[in-house]
């Protein structure tokens, strides 16, 4: 006893020691007690055992307490709910107060604990239509769970996702930035080629390639620009601020990782920067003491030109920078609209093909897959879903909302459908040459009929209405619990 009382006068109130000083005299010295070694007295007025006892261990012999029930009685199914899981049917759990993991015959009651706010944002991961089965990878984040990098004094910020924040988007990574009126993006280069679209606002953009030709342009909502890899560019708000969107080659790409003016000169020896630029170091006794990133700037000239700094190449004129996407008209289709963006019209972005595309309420943009590229997508408004199917036999249903990023793997198909009140608009990107994709309804109406009904045992009358023609968008009504599309 003798090496154990320092530790038992740590546990006078324990649950331990009470069984200790309660057992006979003769029994103490042969009592069992797990102390772990290298317990610490605790603070003033601590009180408790951070362990129990080994007696707990294995069947006690006492009843169940019939009070604790994990049944849930206050809950309320939507409509859709019951119908057989595999119509997959769209669940809008944000009209009950307590959502539950139903559907059709599947799932059952959640008591909790749980995070409300999310399972009724996804109704579709937390009510599986009965069509998803396999495994299969993430193909959601929201930008809106992203570390939140801010500039200096309230310039802006930034978020990103790369593989660490969505491990299945190899191919591309995206960035969404905010600039603060006359902010700066400060003068930069990267390893990844940069494409962009603005969201809303208006940007100055500039950049000089290996030549030393040099472009500028004022972008406003809906443009786009691209700077290939290695070409420095900056990037100024107009009196109106900017956010935009920066998509890159690369599913590793980092903003952390950007190579910034400021750097270069803080991790350069002043002597070599003097001699470089013929001036003494005294011209370098004020440069900022960590890297900008994002920082306020003078105003910049409303007038363009002022700031067309040009040298003996003069300025880009083959394969310009920029893009007024804005201003070109869209693909108008039953239920929606598209445009699109590739090399075709825009050739310095050489790998960038992209589509812009607008779904109605209750519209869908059709079922496809694309043939030589993974598609990465960033949704600006309005709710939707995707199912993504990946051979042989995987698949899984995504919900989206303002601010989502998602991933589709090549050659997987898939299909956005609105599900929402408002028109969903997002941007479809690819990589790849040209824009492209397949259409399952085309190609089940270009395929003989025959080879259709003898696979899929699709009825005649179907089959003689199958479109030999790209929808790109099917419309729909916008109840969504109605499976019934023939008119």
């Amino acid at each position: 006893m003798r090496e154990i009382a320092p530790i038992l006068k740590l546990l006078l109130t324990s649950s331990i020691w009470s069984q200790a000083k309660c057992a006979p005299a003769a029994a103490r010295d042969n009592l069992p007690i797990a102390i772990p070694s290298g317990v610490a007295p605790g603070p003033p007025g601590a009180s408790g055992s951070l362990y129990g006892s080994q007696s707990f261990e294995g069947p006690d012999g006492n009843p169940v307490d019939p009070a604790d029930s994990a049944e849930v009685n206050d809950y309320q199914l939507v409509p859709g709910q019951t119908e057989d899981k595999d119509l997959g049917l769209y669940l809008d759990l944000e009209s009950v107060p307590n959502p539950q993991p139903i559907r059709g015959t599947g799932g059952g009651i959640d008591g909790g604990p749980r995070n409300m706010i999310y399972e009724k944002l996804n109704p579709d991961v937390y009510a599986p239509p009965g069509t998803d089965a396999g495994d299969f990878g993430n193909s959601k984040w929201p930008m809106g769970l992203s570390y939140n990098r801010q500039g200096l004094d309230r310039a802006g910020f930034a978020r990103q996702q790369n593989v660490e924040q969505l491990p299945i988007a190899t191919q591309m990574a995206g960035v969404d930035m905010r600039l603060s009126p006359h902010a700066y993006r400060e003068l930069h280069w990267h390893q990844a080629n940069e494409w962009a679209y603005v969201f809303n606002g208006s940007v100055r953009v500039g950049a000089m390639d290996e030549n030393g030709q040099t472009t500028y342009d004022d972008l406003n909502a809906g443009d786009v620009w691209f700077f290939p890899s290695g070409k420095p560019h900056t990037l100024q708000a107009l009196d109106q601020g900017t956010e935009f969107l920066l998509i890159f080659d690369s599913g590793t790409f980092s903003e952390d990782n950007t190579f910034l003016a400021s750097e270069l000169f803080l991790r350069t020896p002043k002597s070599v920067l003097a001699k470089d630029l013929r001036t003494d170091i005294s011209a370098f006794e004020n440069l900022p003491k960590s890297q900008l990133y994002i920082f306020p700037g003078t105003p910049a000239p409303a007038n363009l030109s002022a700031q067309n700094i040009t040298g003996p190449a003069g300025s880009v004129t083959s394969n310009p920078y920029t893009y007024h996407f804005s201003q070109q008209e869209p693909y108008v289709v039953p239920g929606g609209s598209v445009k699109i963006i590739d090399p075709t019209t825009f050739p310095i972005a050489s790998n960038f093909s992209a589509a812009l595309v607008v779904v109605q309420p209750g519209a869908m943009r059709e079922i496809h897959w694309h043939t030589d590229s993974d598609e990465w997508n960033f949704f600006i408004s309005g709710n939707a879903r995707i199912t993504v199917f990946s051979a042989p036999a995987a698949s899984r249903t995504f919900d989206f909302a303002g601010g989502d990023v998602g991933y589709v793997p090549f050659p997987d198909t898939h299909y956005i459908e609105n599900t929402g009140d408002v028109d969903v608009v997002y941007l479809e990107v690819l990589q790849a040459p040209k824009f492209t994709d397949i259409s399952v309804s085309q190609w089940l109406g270009l395929t003989p009929p025959q080879v259709v009904k003898d696979t899929l045992h699709l009825p005649d009358e179907l089959v003689a209405r199958l479109p030999k023609y790209k929808s790109y968008i099917v419309p729909g009504h916008t109840n969504l619990t109605d499976p019934n599309y023939r008119s």
